[in-house]
């Protein structure tokens, strides 16, 4: 399966989030490999603590491969490289985790025919290589959102099972954005239609991701004075019903993580030690990571027949 994770601005946790998901898959025993398609700022690396990878490699990473300056992207064994104290050893029965880099300051580059046709033989050389592929993408309308809607529309990838996770704060401008990034004139349905996509199955890959997510009934916000506290539910409320009214309600969301200090400072995989042991890790946030894994390949839960 690949899995595209989107988001119209950066920020969102699209990426920190994205890779706690392919890190859980792994740990379940998926084998799983990471794309980091942010072209402009690939720094995936930095989630997984894999300091040679960190804001890029010199060369031979995804943007070598896809103009044609190398014969195959470089592959990182996360396990094997990580610097994370916990993940030294590869966990007992754990998938692979792979992830494929960018090249340092390669910045966007022009979707051309061989640009096209190598990206799809990457996919359906990891399509059957793993059982999860995420391809964390630029934030906004990009050239890697423009590449993954080209290639999904050929008929090469029919059969290839795609998802597309758009990801957005809990604010009133992310949830604006997030609904223009994909309804919007040219947004991901109208990109998609536009390179042959089938607009009902493309709106039925598309599920959203909440990030950032304060709780206003759980400390430490239920501490706060009545009168914040009583804004903040209002608040919470005026959001859902904007989200409803922007078609990124419940009926469309797939998971939502809450906010969590150890993502928004460190950035970094959750384990159960760092909930369990350590407690610098909230079970609400581990909680919400393990569902969201669990429901992206669950047709159930993306209403699939």
């Amino acid at each position: 399966m690949l899995v595209f994770a989107a988001s119209d601005k950066g920020g969102t946790g699209r990426s920190v989030t994205s890779a706690n998901v392919a890190f859980r898959r792994a740990l379940g025993g998926d084998d799983v490999c990471y794309l980091d398609f942010d072209f402009g700022s690939p720094t995936a690396a930095a989630v997984f603590d894999v300091p040679s990878a960190m804001g890029g490699i010199d060369q031979g990473g995804l943007h070598s491969y896809l103009q044609g300056k190398a014969n195959e992207p470089v592959r990182v064994d996360v396990w094997a490289q990580t610097e994370h104290e916990l993940l030294r050893d590869r966990p007992a029965n754990s998938g692979s985790l792979v992830l494929f880099p960018g090249d340092r300051s390669g910045g966007e580059f022009a979707l051309v025919k061989d640009t096209v046709s190598r990206c799809i033989d990457l996919f359906l050389r990891l399509n059957s290589e793993f059982d999860l592929v995420v391809i964390d993408l630029s934030a906004g309308r990009s050239y890697a959102m423009d590449m993954a809607l080209d290639v999904t529309s050929r008929p090469e990838l029919r059969g290839v099972d795609v998802r597309w996770l758009v990801y957005h704060r809990w604010t009133r401008q992310h949830v604006i954005a997030a609904s223009g990034l994909v309804f919007g004139p040219r947004g991901i349905i109208a990109g998609g239609v536009a390179r042959g996509h089938d607009e009902e199955e493309l709106r039925g890959s598309i599920r959203f991701v909440r990030a950032a997510v304060p709780d206003p009934e759980a400390p430490p916000w239920s501490l706060v004075p009545a009168a914040q506290s009583t804004w903040m539910r209002k608040c919470d409320q005026d959001l859902d019903r904007l989200a409803a009214d922007r078609n990124v309600g419940f009926s469309v969301m797939l998971g939502s993580v809450p906010l969590e200090p150890v993502l928004q400072w460190r950035e970094q995989l959750i384990t159960d030690e760092d909930v369990l042991a350590s407690r610098v890790a909230n079970l609400e946030t581990l909680t919400a990571l393990k569902d969201l894994a669990e429901k992206l390949t669950d047709d159930e839960a993306w209403g699939v027949a």
